[in-house]
């Protein structure tokens, strides 16, 4: 039976990171994927352009962009490995990038070139890896792990779970790391897709499913009293309901049975406008929320009350108001989400309670997880990726039994 000093099953973001930081340490690292395809989620992400992390993770309180039913945990490994690390990587290797929005990085060319950094961090670190290859089994005893793969069985003191969350299953997103956390006894919290579109009964969203592809800079927010998230991105409506950067960064706060509030024009206060536009236009109510509104939802918007559907002019002051408190006030409670299918990420996983934040190593001694498996899950814009990097390099810097490199001809 084959031993290594470290077994990493899982070939996405925290997996490769991880395998090449201890490859480099100097320990024997085997990687192992049941894909025949390597960092597929990379390849796909960022509209194939990997948005890799972002500039404005605020170290100091790391949490602010996180969700986990223990939110502070990220806040040492995020310390620790900094969105600045990675970029000093990135362009180490010659990559060029630019920022987005929001602090958002990409790659100009494309996600592969990530990719192949990774595999070259790999191949710096002299890891072994084998895909297509599926783990049937893992037992635990006095020497530590057995693992039972495709091309054998191999052991090792320190096995690594790098598998991800439940999203994407087309790419090969599975369970594997929640049924793995079980086995030895650790907790899960209860997984659920993040970063999802929200989708609305069909005949309640049949008036406004003419709307899909219209999009718009919103407010969004979700909660009461002191746990309101609030968000100011792009919404966007689709056949079943809504979607768009403001949706898939609310998605994981918002709760089954609970309504969003949305201002539609938030850049633009509607009340003293309408009013003014009353004493100086003769122009249709729906031609004038035009101007502030996409042509297509003001149309609708307006369609849905007479009492808009006729020249400012000729309004009442109150119609207007109601008009813009309706727009500034959009109260919707969408029926679900789209699921794992269109799901970015998996909020929950393995319970953070289970796990070192220093190290990743769970209270099972030897059994490490990182990555989207972990119960932290970032906002949209390259915080998920920072947490893949972050949480792999904790693991990677922790592992034991760096073993020194044979002398020539030894």
């Amino acid at each position: 039976m084959e031993s290594w000093d470290a077994v990493i099953v899982g070939a996405g973001a925290a997996g490769l990171f991880c395998a090449g930081v201890a490859g480099q340490r100097g320990l024997r690292v085997l990687l192992i994927d049941h894909s025949a395809k390597v960092a597929e989620k990379i390849r796909i992400s960022g509209g194939g352009r990997a948005n890799f992390t972002n500039r404005d993770l605020d170290v100091r309180a790391p949490q602010r962009h996180f969700i986990s039913d223990n939110p502070h945990f990220c806040r040492s490994a995020l310390s620790r490995y900094t969105p600045q690390d990675f970029i000093t990587l990135v362009q180490r290797h010659g990559i060029a990038f630019h920022e987005k929005h929001k602090g958002q990085l990409f790659c100009d060319r494309s996600a592969d070139d990530l990719i192949r950094m990774l595999l070259a961090e790999c191949d710096a670190g002299g890891v072994t890896r084998w895909q297509p290859c599926a783990v049937q089994a893992v037992r635990h005893g006095a020497s530590g792990y057995e693992i039972d793969t495709d091309r054998g069985t191999v052991s090792t003191p320190q096995l690594v779970v790098a598998t991800g969350g439940l999203s994407i299953p087309k790419i090969g997103a599975s369970d594997w790391g929640h049924r793995i956390a079980r086995q030895f006894g650790l907790r899960i919290v209860t997984p659920r897709p993040a970063l999802v579109p929200l989708t609305f009964d069909a005949q309640q969203w049949a008036p406004l499913a003419a709307l899909a592809g219209v999009s718009l800079p919103v407010r969004i927010e979700a909660g009461s009293g002191k746990t309101i998230t609030q968000f100011d991105e792009d919404l966007l409506f689709t056949h079943r309901g809504l979607s768009g950067p403001a949706i898939l960064q609310i998605s994981s706060y918002w709760q089954p049975g609970e309504a969003l509030r949305i201002d539609l024009s938030p850049q633009q206060p509607l009340d003293d406008w309408l009013i003014a536009a009353k004493r100086e236009s003769r122009k249709r109510i729906d031609n004038l929320l035009s101007s502030v509104l996409p042509a297509r939802l003001a149309d609708a918007w307006v369609a849905r009350d007479a009492q808009w559907q006729r020249p400012v002019s000729d309004a009442a002051d109150r119609a207007l108001s109601a008009l813009a408190r309706a727009l500034h006030g959009w109260t919707v409670q969408p029926g679900g989400t789209e699921g794992y299918a269109k799901a970015e990420v998996t909020a929950g996983g393995v319970d953070t309670r289970d796990l070192s934040s220093r190290s990743m190593e769970s209270t099972q001694p030897g059994l490490y997880f990182i990555g989207e498996v972990v119960d932290v899950t970032g906002w949209l814009g390259g915080y998920n990726f920072q947490w893949a990097w972050a949480s792999a390099h904790a693991c990677a810097t922790a592992l034991r039994g760096a073993t020194p490199t044979p002398a020539a001809g030894a």
